[in-house]
């Protein structure tokens, strides 16, 4: 599999979900979230296996919850160290944050 057949998943529960990819029968990405008020996310954790790091996953996997949040309108407020950073490099997603 290529990193171009890379397909990010939005799994919902009631209070938590995440961003998934599955790179393997046993390896995937993902980005946690919780719910908050107001019609946002929480998101709280970004993980990628060591052997998939430095191939632009976890961006992926952010780059999916900002289109997800402007189409679907809601706020995200980013807990997570990466997905604060990836917010400071775009302030073009500013009109996003909770």
């Amino acid at each position: 599999m290529n990193d171009n057949e890379l397909t990010v998943e939005r799994e919902d529960g009631p209070t938590r979900g995440r961003y998934v990819i599955k790179l393997s029968p046993t390896a995937e990405a993902e980005m946690t979230f919780r719910k908050g008020e107001n019609d946002s996310i929480i998101i709280d954790h970004t993980g990628v296996p060591p052997a998939f790091e430095g191939r632009g996953i976890a961006a992926k996997l952010v780059n999916h919850a900002i289109t997800d949040a402007r189409q679907n309108g809601f706020k995200i407020k980013p807990v997570c160290s990466y997905v604060v950073a990836q917010f400071r490099r775009h302030p073009e997603w500013a009109d996003l944050l909770a």
